[in-house]
């Protein structure tokens, strides 16, 4: 009896995940994004859709692995001509340990704020400012084996954007 609970119980395990694949339409592109799932999982050199060993022209994050999600205000916005808005907001997180990989492993948590200032412009929860309207308001990784917290603003989850 116990056997035939447990047989069940995968067979449902088995049918979610595939639910899950399948709710997941477009599935996988050659570079790496789901838009369905509103994520990207793949080595680094294909975020710019462009696979030459390369980010953005850049070769030492090329073989970088790397896993992006972004919220509904995101895609909206960004791919769907949405107004930007307290709802867009994004993590990066990337691991250079890999072959032939930057060495170097980052997490990233970044939210849209508004107008905000030059890159690198504080912003009042602690974070900083990139691309002129976007927060980095969660940062750490290692270099060289070495951690850095280089953000941790207050508060530091989305709950805030």
């Amino acid at each position: 009896m116990k056997k035939k609970i447990l047989i069940a119980l995968l067979v449902v395990l088995v049918l979610a995940a595939s639910a899950s694949v399948v709710w997941a339409k477009g599935g996988f592109d050659e570079f790496g994004y789901n838009y369905d799932a509103r994520i990207f999982v793949g080595p680094a050199d294909g975020v710019d859709r462009n696979l030459d060993g390369t980010v953005w022209g850049d070769p030492l994050y090329g073989p970088d692995h790397l896993v992006m999600k972004w919220s509904k205000g995101w895609d909206d916005a960004r791919f769907h001509g949405g107004t930007w808005g307290p709802g867009a907001y994004e993590t990066n997180h990337w691991n250079g340990q890999v072959p032939g990989g930057s060495g170097e492993v980052w997490f990233y948590k970044i939210a849209w704020v508004g107008d905000c200032g030059a890159p690198g412009t504080p912003t009042p929860d602690g974070g900083y400012c990139i691309w002129g309207q976007f927060s980095v308001f969660f940062s750490h990784g290692t270099v060289a084996n070495e951690h850095f917290w280089e953000v941790h603003a207050t508060p530091s989850g989305f709950g805030i954007y």
